[in-house]
């Protein structure tokens, strides 16, 4: 029994329950229908702070899926709990890997400028100035980028950008 089935979770197992009628409706092969079970397995460990199963659950589902832009999900998942993890290098190739595919993931852009901001403020703590602007400067251009697909969000970023002239 798949992992969704077995969340107690009310919303995941409404998602499994409308993924389930989707998969029956649309015509998919069986490899992206198990492809997509594994990526809505990992989804749900994930939720559940199971990284290792996400994990396991996540590259199942890029070794069986050939949709790019679907891949650029299944990466972009595995770049998030690198984050959490405190990974951020290998969180980083993650989310260029998941951009590679589908250029138009604003969260992606969002989470690496998050990163090189941590990393900037790093570099100030360790008195080295010259590096976290460096680490600012790479923060600005991503966050630019997710504001261009995304006009209204990260406010907060928007804001930052404002306050320290790095938005043109």
């Amino acid at each position: 029994m798949s992992r969704s089935r077995i969340n107690g979770n009310f919303i995941d197992k409404t998602f499994s329950i409308v993924a389930d009628i989707l998969l029956r409706i649309i015509p998919t092969t069986s490899g992206e229908k198990e492809a997509f079970t594994y990526y809505r397995d990992g989804m749900s460990a994930q939720s559940e702070g199971n990284y290792a199963e996400a994990l396991q659950n996540y590259y199942e589902a890029m070794r069986l899926e050939i949709d790019p832009y679907d891949r650029s999900y299944i990466l972009y998942n595995i770049g998030l709990i690198h984050t959490s993890n405190g990974e951020h290098t290998k969180a980083l190739e993650y989310y260029f890997r998941a951009l590679e595919r589908n250029p138009f993931l604003p969260q992606a852009f969002n989470n690496m400028a998050v990163i090189c901001h941590y990393r900037g403020e790093q570099a100030i703590q360790q008195g080295d100035s010259e590096i976290a602007e460096a680490w600012f400067d790479q923060a600005a251009e991503y966050w630019k980028q997710a504001i261009t697909l995304t006009p209204g969000n990260y406010i907060e970023a928007h804001n930052w950008l404002k306050i320290t002239r790095r938005f043109e």
